[in-house]
């Protein structure tokens, strides 16, 4: 069985990945990969890995958990995602550690399913925006509460993927930028899909849309998309320095914290971080342009 786990970071996706994967589940399905609902398996998997605390299952553990997450006996590929599965956003610095529970989450999924090919699905962002998404969530006293011994200049997202990697060593492990997202966006699509550069896809254009002003999706609906990759993405950049909404591509930081200064410092580090991703081993990072 293939299981391809979209497992965040938080405040990265907001399940619109699945929420495009689902528009081809009539052909996925035909092809046994199956999408079940979130609700069938989020809360399932967490509290089995939390309950083992460290053990290894039971021998009908696999079978069990299956049975209650997809009916279909045929399946090759089930999808599943979950923005905070390593951690809720209050959980993020604990022990002020940049995601603590990264190894002992995954290690604990493999144990549930030792033979079955994993695949695994992360997307990062300027740690800037990010930090202030998951701070207004986890709603500390303050930003200096929140990170405990951390400073925000220690966010790297090299340290957790390097923990994924000692967990799963041998999950295939994607990671992309949410910055990119709609330029690459049918390559998650397929790659969560498990389809081929052949195979049609619906949703491709679905961050798009969503970015541009109405006379930007005019000039889209009336456009004949270009099919290759790096012609399609090219065409949607121009679209989007054209025809981006203000507020579509650009986010206002409020965090009195986040000064000036600090916001540069932290944007040139991640780009930096970003470059040690693409060399390290056994980590697809997906460009647009490549």
């Amino acid at each position: 069985m293939q299981i391809a786990f979209h497992i965040g970071a938080n405040c990265t996706d907001a399940d619109r990945v699945l929420k495009s994967v689902l528009r081809n589940a009539p052909a996925l399905l035909q092809k046994g990969v199956v999408i079940p609902g979130p609700g069938k398996y989020r809360a399932l998997l967490r509290e089995t890995i939390e309950g083992l605390n460290g053990a290894q299952p039971a021998a009908d553990t696999r079978e069990i958990l299956l049975d209650a997450i997809i009916a279909q006996e045929d399946a090759t590929r089930i999808i599943l995602t979950n923005d905070n599965f390593i951690a809720i956003p209050k959980r993020i610095f604990d022990h002020g550690v940049f995601y603590a529970q990264t190894e002992p989450k995954l290690r604990g999924l493999q144990r549930l399913f030792p033979e079955d090919e994993l695949s695994l699905f992360f997307s990062i962002r300027n740690p800037v925006t990010f930090l202030q998404d998951v701070a207004r969530l986890a709603e500390p006293g303050s930003l200096r509460e929140y990170l405990g011994l951390m400073s925000p200049m220690d966010l790297r997202w090299t340290d957790v993927i390097k923990k994924i990697k000692r967990a799963v060593p041998r999950a295939q492990l994607y990671v992309w930028c949410t910055e990119d997202a709609p330029l690459i966006w049918e390559d998650l699509i397929r790659l969560q899909s498990g389809l081929q550069p052949y195979d049609n896809v619906h949703g491709g254009l679905d961050i798009v849309r969503q970015i541009l002003t109405p006379e930007g999706i005019e000039k889209l609906d009336a456009a004949q998309v270009p099919l290759g990759r790096v012609a399609r993405q090219t065409f949607i950049g121009d679209l989007i320095d054209g025809f981006a909404a203000p507020d579509g591509i650009e986010e206002q930081i409020t965090m009195d914290e986040l000064t000036p200064e600090l916001i540069g410092a932290m944007s040139e580090a991640y780009e930096d971080d970003i470059d040690a991703i693409d060399d390290m081993d056994g980590v697809e990072l997906i460009l647009p342009f490549t």
